[in-house]
């Protein structure tokens, strides 16, 4: 590891066993694999170190294991970095480190996460797109010095390459949409509804509402919270309906997602270490780093609300 780590009072040897376990994770995550992430982290809290030279720690690393994949390995990988890091803080809650530390951890590394995020859909999109380009022209060169019986096969090859063109399009849009960057919250949501309603056939409405521009980093919560309770649905939920309401407060904004599905007992799912209990945790840790809050209230075939709660200021 970096000579740098060593101002986070975090034993070298113990870095390398944090990295050697989130390398592990990134290629084999399981029960195990989260349960050693608690463990180094009890391993550090013993040694004193603190919840930032945690996250530096975690950032290092994964900066470096990230630097050796391509985009899309990298978003996965990002993923389940944030659930062994959330597991690696655990022990520092169950000592009673201060709460402000730790919701100030979180929020830093919700930032860092989102901007490798970001990075990775320009690069698809602005990269990746790129090179589309130039093998559209190479194919265009290509068609004028062939005979015109071979029309038909570069036709193809044609619509393969745009079929990859809208492919990696959608991947950029659902990674970080420049909508939601350039013209707020509403407008990002009702373009991620109409996509996901394309690709599920499922009924998705978003009420509109005035709610203009919030801060940056509580329309990132809030369109990261949407976007897991539509995932939600769509893999579970078997719903035909969903409701997203945005509603803004003179304090407080408050987000809806309401859906007609099947359902499920929340304490039981939210107990277990199935995708799904993990991208409710981990939506739960993103509003606590904002002082917001997340309920959710579901049981079996009654459908399920998520309510997201996020204090404004002032």
């Amino acid at each position: 590891m970096p000579d740098r780590l060593e101002k986070t009072g975090i034993p070298s040897r113990l870095q390398t066993r944090y990295a050697a376990a989130l390398r592990k994770h990134l290629s084999q995550p399981s029960e195990q694999t989260l349960l050693r992430a608690s463990d180094l982290g009890l391993q550090a809290a013993r040694a004193e170190a603190d919840v930032l030279g945690m996250v530096f720690l975690h950032h290092e690393t994964l900066a470096r294991i990230l630097g050796t994949r391509p985009p899309r390995d990298r978003v996965a990988a990002l993923r389940r970095a944030g659930e062994f890091f959330a597991e690696s803080l655990a022990p520092f809650g169950k000592r009673r480190r201060s709460r402000g530390g730790v919701i100030a951890a979180l929020r830093h590394m919700n930032d860092r996460l989102e901007g490798d995020v970001k990075q990775v859909a320009h690069a698809l999109h602005n990269e990746a797109g790129g090179i589309l380009a130039l093998t559209h022209l190479a194919v265009a060169d290509l068609a004028r010095d062939l005979a015109s019986g071979e029309a038909g096969r570069l036709a193809q090859l044609r619509e393969l390459l745009d079929q990859m063109d809208q492919q990696l399009r959608r991947l950029s849009h659902e990674l970080r949409p420049t909508i939601l960057d350039d013209l707020g919250l509403l407008p990002a949501l009702e373009f991620l509804a109409k996509v996901t309603s394309n690709r599920s056939k499922m009924q998705i409405l978003v009420e509109k509402t005035a709610v203009g521009r919030l801060p940056p980093a509580v329309e990132t919560a809030l369109y990261r919270g949407v976007q897991e309770g539509l995932g939600n649905a769509v893999r579970h939920a078997r719903a035909e309906k969903i409701l997203i309401q945005v509603v803004r407060e003179p304090r407080a904004v408050l987000c809806v997602i309401r859906d007609d599905g099947a359902g499920f007992d929340v304490a039981r799912v939210l107990a277990g270490h199935r995708r799904r209990a993990l991208g409710l945790i981990g939506l739960r840790d993103r509003l606590e780093a904002l002082s917001g809050s997340l309920q959710i209230t579901s049981a079996p075939g009654q459908g399920t609300e998520l309510l997201m709660n996020v204090p404004l200021g002032g």
